[in-house]
């Protein structure tokens, strides 16, 4: 796995609702690295730019529907006032976007941060993408009231990258998706859990066997499990083989 830089990891969010960051970031290991500076964060509230007495960011879909779309005018002016002037990517959340996989995570990680764009309503107006480059991701197929748990999601899966903030830097390595494969199944004492046992193997202190078993287990259960992940496994394998 190509090693990512050390340096302090930046990330800017737009967002309606700043006082839900850093949420569960501020604990555990994420949290620590936050107090070491290994990450920073910062939020910009959408609704200072807002028109009218109630600051209001969005208004009725054109050709009708249900709910309410964020205007294009509100969104451009707070990206003209927030914007960074640096490289870092400008990510949308959105069902329709690309589904995150862990090589992007890996990709977004080894850069400086990230502006993220968490939407609300219905979405933003169309027209905002025609202006600006900006990614749309998605974490999944199903639907979210906002892209605020999808930014931290996102943010989650980056910062545990960032080096010095988890304890082992082969466990990282080894975790699902790293390879293409989930990950094999984990054991510890005591090794006869009411009358369940450890596999034989995971005893024997022979680390090739051992490694052996581990691989065949992680096919195994990426087989059964993602067999869409296990025929993307296949196909890069082959081409690796020819």
């Amino acid at each position: 796995m190509k090693e990512i830089r050390e340096m302090c990891w930046q990330v800017e969010l737009l967002t309606l609702f700043p006082e839900m960051f850093p949420g569960f970031l501020e604990y555990s290991l994420a949290g620590k690295a936050l107090k070491e500076e290994k990450w920073t964060f910062k939020t910009h509230n959408l609704r200072q730019f807002g028109r009218g007495k109630h600051k209001a960011v969005d208004d009725t879909p054109f050709g009708g529907g249900a709910g309410m779309v964020i205007r294009a005018d509100i969104l451009d002016a707070a990206l003209r006032a927030t914007l960074p002037h640096d490289d870092r990517p400008i990510i949308y959340f959105s069902p329709r976007g690309r589904v995150l996989q862990q090589k992007d995570v890996l990709q977004l990680a080894l850069g400086i941060g990230l502006y993220c764009i968490c939407g609300r309503y219905e979405g933003i107006d169309d027209r905002i993408f025609q202006k600006y480059e900006i990614e749309e991701i998605s974490i999944g197929d199903y639907i979210l009231s906002g892209g605020e748990p999808a930014a931290l999601v996102l943010m989650d899966a980056c910062i545990r990258l960032l080096p010095g903030v988890m304890g082992s830097e082969i466990s990282r390595d080894e975790e699902s998706f790293s390879e293409g494969l989930l990950e094999y199944p984990h054991y510890t004492k005591p090794s006869n859990w009411q009358g369940y046992e450890v596999p034989e193997i995971l005893l024997s202190g022979h680390h090739v066997a051992i490694a052996a078993w581990r691989q065949k287990q992680a096919e195994r259960v990426t087989m059964k499990r993602r067999p869409d992940l296990w025929e993307n496994y296949q196909r890069n394998s082959n081409l690796k083989n020819n």
